[in-house]
């Protein structure tokens, strides 16, 4: 257990860039395909099992939640995109809603893309990772469900998620700061690593 992640707790949700914390301290956002397993993966990392709401119905999460570690230090959780039941004109609010948040706000220090190791990569997913790089931020690709593969084909996808990506990178002619990780929620798979390089990004391995 990793005392830092276990105390999180629901802090606020948000449905407006006027409705969030104050912009201090240390954030890091994840962000994925609705049934990309994000909020397991947010619950596993976090050692809990009713943190983050997980529903067999996509898109449940609507609004920008927050997840406070102490004072300085929180987790975010960003609507679900892909396959939410909703209208056009709702999705396009919780776009701008997130690209907002990504651009302005200044705690934020990494973002999480969580991606489905079996479907990597989508347009949609490089979308994200397009805001992301615009935002200039450090960001970690979570590849979960990874119990779904054997080992070889967990080392086969992650290999060529890093060679589309360098495809990117070379067709977009610069380099952002971009990890990957194969993780699965179900067995415990790279939670230590993530935690771990979260924990840098919040600034706790220096407190």
């Amino acid at each position: 257990m990793h005392p830092d992640f276990q105390r999180a707790g629901f802090l606020t949700a948000a449905t407006s860039r006027a409705g969030t914390p104050p912009d201090a301290g240390f954030e890091v956002a994840f962000a994925g395909r609705s049934n990309a397993g994000k909020s397991s993966a947010i619950n596993r990392i976090c050692h809990q099992r009713g943190l983050a709401r997980t529903s067999r119905t996509p898109g449940r999460t609507q609004q920008l939640v927050f997840f406070r570690l102490d004072d300085e230090r929180r987790l975010v959780d960003l609507p679900g995109y892909g396959f939410a039941k909703v209208s056009l004109a709702v999705k396009a609010g919780w776009q701008a809603l997130m690209e907002d948040y990504l651009r302005r706000r200044q705690c934020l220090q990494g973002l999480v893309v969580v991606m489905d190791i079996r479907h990597p990569l989508t347009d949609i997913d490089r979308h994200m990772l397009a805001w992301g790089r615009a935002a200039e931020l450090p960001m970690l690709l979570l590849l979960t469900k990874a119990d779904k593969l054997k080992r070889g084909a967990q080392q086969r996808q992650a290999a060529e998620v890093h060679r589309r990506l360098a495809e990117l990178e070379a067709g977009q002619g610069q380099r952002a700061e971009v990890a990957v990780e194969v993780f699965s929620a179900e067995n415990g798979l790279g939670v230590a690593r993530v935690q771990a390089r979260l924990g840098d990004w919040l600034g706790l391995a220096a407190r």
